[in-house]
């Protein structure tokens, strides 16, 4: 994460850092922000994308940027502009605009945030954040697996207390 603020332009990604995750909005301009959430009003912006985690469904919204980040920090991160070039600005908002109001099915794996927001921009649904997610259990998982072969295996070949004594 950079040190620096940077204001966002139109088009830009915008990166909210929650507890354990990110969410992710499209700057639209004066301070305003296209993102999904879920499509109960009640919820609090705060919790809104971990809302929809648990929904099927999700509702198009335009929101100001600092009542969606709240005191989660924030930054622009257009991470794939090498990868892919971005669609004009004047288009991705145009766009974004559009579906405000529209019901969108919400997957964690496959149709989140972060790829709502990426298909905006590049016109390609991108989210490394659940290619991530599950790397980082896998080798958690794995490191598990190893620790208990180890065990295993010192128990086998190490002598015991009682054999010592």
């Amino acid at each position: 994460m950079s040190d620096y603020y940077v204001e966002p332009r139109p088009g830009d990604l915008i990166e909210i850092s929650r507890l354990g995750y990110k969410h992710w909005a499209i700057y639209v301009g004066s301070g305003y922000v296209i993102h999904l959430a879920p499509k109960d009003n009640l919820v609090q912006a705060s919790v809104n994308s971990i809302m929809s985690i648990l929904s099927e469904k999700a509702v198009v919204k335009k929101e100001l940027l600092w009542e969606i980040a709240r005191s989660d920090a924030c930054r622009v991160n257009n991470k794939y502009d090498r990868k892919y070039k971005p669609l004009p600005a004047n288009q991705i908002v145009q766009e974004a605009e559009s579906l405000l109001g529209t019901e969108v099915n919400y997957r964690l794996a496959s149709q989140n945030c972060e790829h709502f927001v990426t298909q905006l921009r590049y016109g390609t649904a991108r989210s490394d954040q659940v290619r991530e997610t599950v790397a980082s259990a896998v080798a958690i998982v794995g490191v598990g697996v190893v620790l208990g072969f180890a065990t295993v295996l010192g128990s086998l070949f190490l002598p015991s207390k009682h054999e010592e004594d």
